[in-house]
């Protein structure tokens, strides 16, 4: 049999999505609407969410130990959910570089001087961000959705044929940033919708309240799909604007 046999149509899977902004945007509860939700929490932020409508979640993680205990047990045992939450990457750097530092035998003050110095710490850190993206990995073999939640920071990004300029971003070393970026089907930045009124010097911006979810490539923020999604999607509670272009979701 040829490997030339085995080519086909690749089918819909369960996605990877990072949701990314500010304290207050209704991230935790966006993640809420994706289909038969469990949290995994680096970080309790589910009080936002009435208790008529809190999603299932496991225990607040204390120790790494545990975010391996969760995901494994999410891997390998039966269970009805169809989507995993993480709340939040940004909570488990914390978590990450605490255990780095408090496994050196050498007990150093920080994450710089942590496994030698010279950027070792860090990068010990980015790995354990990659086997939460492999695990992850897993779980959408296993036909479930995962949504990562993250908090946003402006950054300053250099290009080689344009001047600086600053954009929203992961609130993450930018060695860990790429297990939630470079490998996530969305990337989705929530803001508010805002209007600047005044004249001259003397502008002043506003906003409505209306809730927006960028998902297209914008110099703004940190952004993508792989849907052909190029508009602001309005974020409506209780509702996933995600489900009327991406199929996994709508099935």
């Amino acid at each position: 049999m040829s490997i030339l046999d085995k080519i086909a149509k690749p089918s819909d899977r369960p996605v990877i999505v990072t949701l990314l902004g500010d304290a207050g945007m209704g991230k935790t509860s966006l993640a809420a609407t994706f289909p038969k939700p469990v949290f995994i929490r680096a970080e309790d932020g589910m009080q936002a969410i009435p208790a008529d409508s809190r999603p299932d979640a496991l225990p607040v993680l204390s120790s790494v130990d545990d975010l391996w205990e969760q995901l494994t047990a999410l891997i390998k045992e039966d269970h009805g959910y169809q989507s995993v939450v993480v709340d939040s990457v940004t909570a488990l750097e914390r978590m990450f570089a605490q255990h780095i530092i408090d496994s050196d035998p050498k007990k150093p003050k920080s994450l710089n001087q942590a496994n030698g110095g010279y950027g070792a710490g860090f990068q010990a850190v980015a790995t354990l961000h990659q086997r939460v993206r492999k695990a992850a990995g897993l779980l959408v073999e296993k036909g479930i959705h995962v949504v990562f939640i993250a908090h946003a920071d402006t950054e300053v990004v250099e290009l080689p044929d344009q001047d600086p300029y600053t954009r929203y971003g992961l609130r993450l070393h930018r060695k860990s940033t790429a297990p939630y970026l470079d490998d996530s089907d969305v990337v989705g930045f929530i803001k508010l919708r805002t209007f600047t009124t005044g004249d001259g010097e003397r502008k002043k911006a506003i906003s409505d309240g209306a809730r927006l979810l960028v998902t297209y490539a914008t110099a703004a923020n940190v952004s993508k799909n792989r849907f052909g999604i190029t508009e602001d999607l309005e974020l409506t509670p209780g509702q996933n604007p995600l489900a009327a272009h991406i199929p996994s979701l709508s099935n």
